[in-house]
Parts: C-alpha cells; sequence; structure tokens
C-alpha cells in the first residue's frame, strides 16, 4: 500500500484569527475535490486510495506570499496538483484579496516531501 497524503500550507505572517486559518486551509483542503467536481474529470487511483484509506493530511507553515506561491510553482512544475486560496478580503485584510493557504496532493507522501520537507509543522 502506498503511502498517501495531502499537505496544506498556512500563511503564518498574516497573523489569522484560528477560525480564519482553519476555515482557509479546509478550503485549501477541498480544492481538489471541487475542481473534479467541477469538471467532471475522473479520479485518480492515489485520489481514491487516499481517500479510502482516510484522506492523510498535513498542516505546514509558510512565511509570506512569496513563499506560499512559491511552493505552489514547485509542486506544479513537479507534475504535483496544487491549489492555491485566494481570500475575498471581506472579514480580513481590510477588504483586499489575499493568498492565504495553499494544498498539495493528495499524492504519494515522498513526491510531496521532496516539495515540502523543509517547511516547519504548523
Amino acid at each position: 500500500m502506498k503511502r498517501l497524503k495531502q499537505v496544506i500550507l498556512i500563511r503564518r505572517d498574516l497573523k489569522m484569527r484560528r477560525g480564519k486559518e482553519i476555515a482557509q486551509g479546509s478550503h485549501a483542503s477541498m480544492a481538489f475535490l471541487l475542481e473534479k467536481i467541477r469538471t467532471g474529470e475522473a479520479w485518480t487511483e492515489d485520489e481514491t486510495e487516499w481517500m479510502e484509506q482516510g484522506q492523510a493530511k498535513v498542516c505546514l507553515q509558510v512565511g509570506s506570499e512569496v513563499e506560499l506561491l512559491a511552493y505552489h510553482e514547485r509542486a506544479r512544475a513537479a507534475g504535483l496538483t496544487s491549489h492555491v486560496i485566494r481570500d475575498s478580503g471581506r472579514t480580513e485584510f481590510g477588504g483586499q484579496p489575499t493568498f492565504t493557504a495553499c494544498a498539495l496532493g493528495p499524492h504519494e507522501a515522498e513526491k510531496i516531501d521532496a516539495i515540502t520537507g523543509d517547511l516547519s509543522l504548523y
């Protein structure tokens, strides 16, 4: 059995309220599934197996928008699924749309770790 996971990156520099951080991470985690529903694209074997295994997730922290977007781009360049979340700014961030979180995967843990292995747990 493959070791599969999803990694959720949360920006710590924004000093979001805890509930806001949780909501942004949840949006990121669900983004791959919503894309599948919206496009009608079939689930990959890894995605199906991940769902059956219990949807392992790990939350990691990043320190800036630049860092968040860099990990997103590195993941995409490596052929991994990655979804970045841009909050509308209605409840925080002074009305400014703001990149808050990103989810990589689900994929094999080793592939994700090659991108995010240097980050600290949230």
